[in-house]
């Protein structure tokens, strides 16, 4: 039961009540990473739907596009498409996709573009997550044509969540930096469990070439062996080996 402070008078109180039923986890700005996997030849026809149509259907429903990917190895080359919304609560995320899904523009669209049969293989995946307190802004460099993306995925034993988000902070993102990656964004999934015992997060490299050079110095650093032994000096964070996907942005991503 929530209970008030002694010393607010009756209109404070009030206020107060009304500011922490404010902020609820729902109420939240959210981010959704959803993964669409196509039949096969099919992908084409996926980014052509996105470039003319749903990106723009997106924006009017309220949905904030951040980034669209193709990753770069196959066969998710061949018919996956990864992409990142900004929403601005769980709320609104709800009523927008029923918004987006009930527009006649949108039906139109949809039927259109799958008269030589359905694009997608199956149903879509999503993720919704919240920021981390250590993520940067979403700025990054100008286009590179040889620029790779890499999505991660980072699963922790139990309890080593707050320990792997402190390294990252302190001292990880730093030397990402130092040896070119740039961090694009860091998250936590937004409903348990994954959220306690997940990060989330995409990084840039300059190529794929010099997203392995970075990896390799990064590795041999002498500052992050350090920190590796000595952060994990009670245990080990990761259950299992990162999850890695490289990616390309799409020509209509926001995100280049």
């Amino acid at each position: 039961m929530l209970t008030l402070p002694s010393i607010l008078t009756p209109v404070a109180a009030l206020a107060f009540l009304v500011l922490m039923i404010g902020f609820t986890p729902a109420s939240a700005e959210v981010y959704e990473l959803r993964t669409y996997t196509t039949n096969e030849g099919k992908l084409d026809d996926l980014n052509q739907r996105f470039r003319n149509h749903t990106v723009e259907l997106f924006n009017k429903h309220g949905m904030e596009s951040v980034g669209y990917w193709v990753p770069t190895e196959a066969p998710k080359s061949e018919n996956t498409l990864i992409y990142v919304l900004k929403h601005q609560s769980r709320e609104a995320a709800k009523a927008s996709w029923k918004a987006f899904g009930s527009d006649p523009a949108w039906k139109k669209v949809a039927k259109e573009s799958q008269q030589d049969g359905k694009i997608l293989a199956k149903k879509p995946e999503s993720v919704f997550m919240e920021l981390t307190d250590y993520s940067p802004s979403f700025a990054t460099d100008n286009a590179e044509s040889d620029a790779v993306f890499e999505l991660r995925i980072y699963r922790c034993h139990e309890g080593k969540l707050p320990n792997l988000d402190a390294r990252f902070r302190d001292h990880t993102i730093g030397l990402f930096q130092r040896y070119g990656m740039q961090s694009v964004a860091y998250w936590h999934p937004a409903e348990e469990p994954a959220s306690e015992d997940t990060l989330i997060y995409i990084i840039k490299h300059a190529s794929p070439e010099a997203a392995k050079e970075s990896w390799q110095s990064f590795r041999e650093d002498e500052e992050w062996q350090t920190v590796v032994v000595e952060s994990q000096r009670d245990g080990k964070f990761l259950r299992e080996r990162p999850e890695s996907i490289y990616m390309k942005a799409t020509d209509y991503s926001e995100i280049q």
